[in-house]
């Protein structure tokens, strides 16, 4: 079953102080106020062509804090999604918000509406990291908020970043156990790049902020994206979305319209390299078996995975092959 969503986007909206590596309008391409019309016309047309299917199908409201928006304001959102959910066009509504904007009474008024899935953007488990990136709340505050999400029916999703302000790998792996902890449905993770109009292109401007490279964020992903994975944690989005006005808004950091792919194209060299040294660890010809859905990730971005493989003297071909999970990677010779 897929999940698939329309997204509509509230960029700011409800948040107390811009952090210091957020531009929103840049992220989204969104620059103008959200209103009822605009989902009537968003909604509409999907729900209709997707009605039937056994997909799970949500109305997701992203990009600000959407619980500690003005409150006439989100109940006007809301009611204008509401009769959409009716389980044949959609299934329910995802919205994300702040740790600091949850609380019983919040919840409640969600269930009336037709919410399903709660996303925090817990960032850090670190305080001195949220401080120092100017969150506005605490590492407690996403403990706290995630009980009442679970406590009353709601998924929980969480969000996190690498490479913030003040941070270290070393933070990132240990946010993620701390997130692992606290048994979300789903996880994204994002790493920090610089946009224009932030404070954080101020700090890489002085030399006070060095963002991560490319080569530096994508073997910690692929750590990360282990973490969740062996924990039964569905990791729904890794790096930035592609399109809007990413590209325009970008200066610095980790940013690749396929990040995600050489995150997994980096988990399968590492577990192909296990595989092979097992198999022939004198190096030789061999077919590298993996499911259906990793063969580009196994064969890598440009073919780079098997170039590598080859300049270690393992001559490869990749073909899928049925029973094996995701990351598994078995040898043919």
């Amino acid at each position: 079953m897929k999940h698939i969503n329309v997204a509509l986007f509230v960029p700011h909206e409800g948040c107390p102080q811009q952090c210091v590596f957020c531009n929103q309008r840049h992220i989204s391409g969104k620059t103008a106020r959200l209103s009822a019309k605009n989902i009537d016309e968003a909604v509409s047309a999907a729900g209709d062509a997707w009605a039937g299917t056994d997909d799970k199908r949500e109305i997701a409201f992203f990009g600000g804090s959407f619980t500690a928006i003005d409150r006439d304001y989100m109940l006007e959102l809301l009611q204008a999604a509401h009769p959409y959910i009716d389980g044949k066009r959609f299934t329910g509504i995802r919205i994300s918000t702040r740790p600091d904007a949850i609380d019983p009474e919040i919840c409640r008024l969600l269930k009336q509406y037709g919410v399903t899935a709660i996303e925090l953007g817990a960032q850090s488990r670190s305080d001195s990291v949220l401080a120092m990136n100017r969150r506005g709340h605490t590492a407690q505050d996403v403990v706290d908020a995630s009980a009442f999400i679970k406590t009353h029916g709601f998924e929980l999703g969480l969000q996190m970043m690498t490479g913030m302000y003040g941070s270290s790998p070393e933070d990132c792996l240990l946010t993620a156990r701390k997130i692992v902890a606290l048994k979300p449905k789903t996880v994204r993770i994002y790493p920090t790049v610089v946009l224009r109009g932030t404070h954080l292109e101020q700090l890489t401007a002085t030399g006070e902020y060095h963002p991560q490279t490319l080569e530096e964020a994508i073997p910690l992903c692929a750590e990360l994206l282990k973490i969740f994975f062996g924990s039964g944690i569905d990791v729904i989005r890794l790096g930035l979305h592609s399109g809007g006005g990413v590209e325009e808004g970008y200066l610095a950091g980790p940013y690749h319209p396929a990040f995600r792919e050489l995150c997994d194209a980096t988990i399968y060299l590492e577990r192909a390299r296990q595989a092979l040294h097992d198999s022939i660890p004198e190096g030789g010809q061999a077919t590298l078996c993996v499911t259906q859905n990793g063969v580009s990730q196994m064969t890598g971005h440009k073919r780079e995975n098997l170039a590598i493989l080859e300049s270690e003297g393992y001559r490869c071909k990749v073909r899928p092959c049925p029973g094996l999970k995701k990351y598994q990677v078995t040898v043919m010779l």
